[in-house]
């Protein structure tokens, strides 16, 4: 992370990304145990954790909220999504479409926060050579 004002939502959009890309993993993971007997799914909820960090931040400015939060104690927490329930024989709980649709969603999500995260840096570029 690059310690300025100036980078806050530049770590903010880092630490999103990687979030994202942890879920990525996760997710897959959940498809490749589809026929595990017994397997829960797992996931994270990283925005959850990332907009309760910065409402209770005690700022009403979005852009002093996102300076001051300290990204790197937001947490992506792991958690075993339905963990007592499970409509399979096999008591695995992960369903092929709904991993599916989450892993093509988490990856539109990803392409969008690393576009956001260039056009941050593209825009530093220009101020840095003065055009």
């Amino acid at each position: 992370m690059i310690n300025s004002d100036a980078f806050s939502y530049i770590n903010l959009l880092d630490r999103s990304l990687d979030a994202s890309s942890k879920r990525e993993t996760i997710i897959s993971n959940n498809l490749a145990n589809v026929d595990t007997p017994g397997y829960k799914r797992k996931d994270i909820d990283f925005e959850k954790e990332l907009q309760h960090a910065i409402l209770h931040s005690g700022h009403t400015s979005i852009d002093r909220a996102v300076k001051e939060t300290t990204y790197s104690k937001v947490r992506d927490r792991l958690y075993y999504d339905h963990a007592g329930y499970s409509y399979r024989l096999d008591e695995n709980n992960v369903d092929v479409d709904t991993e599916n649709v989450e892993l093509a969603s988490e990856e539109i999500r990803y392409q969008t926060l690393a576009k956001a995260a260039s056009n941050e840096i593209k825009d530093f570029s220009v101020v840095a050579k003065g055009q």
